[in-house]
């Protein structure tokens, strides 16, 4: 449940998911992430580091390979989200037409 709970936290799995490419500074992430606030983006690389699921090197915040491994196991999730969005896009007119 431990892992849930800090997958569940706000910008963490965006986070991982944007390191699953490389490297990225603090900069690099808060604009990749878009909306998260500083405060906020610092707060979950503390968190992740403390877990081991991404440590700092020279090129920046990185995954470990704990957080390269955990990705391995999320990363079919991307596929899925990507088919389960067309689905919703495809049921989208019919759902308008029977309002």
């Amino acid at each position: 449940m431990a892992l849930f709970d800090l997958l569940g936290r706000n910008w963490a799995l965006g986070i991982i998911w944007q390191l699953s490419g490389g490297p990225m500074t603090f900069r690099e992430l808060q604009d990749r992430c878009e909306s998260v606030s500083p405060t906020v983006l610092n707060r979950r690389l503390k968190e992740l580091r403390a877990s081991l699921l991404i440590e700092r090197g020279e090129r920046g915040y990185q995954l470990t390979p704990l957080g390269l491994e955990l990705f391995g196991m999320l990363e079919p999730f991307g596929t899925w989200s990507m088919t389960w969005a067309q689905h919703l896009q495809n049921e989208k007119p019919d759902q308008e037409k029977r309002s």
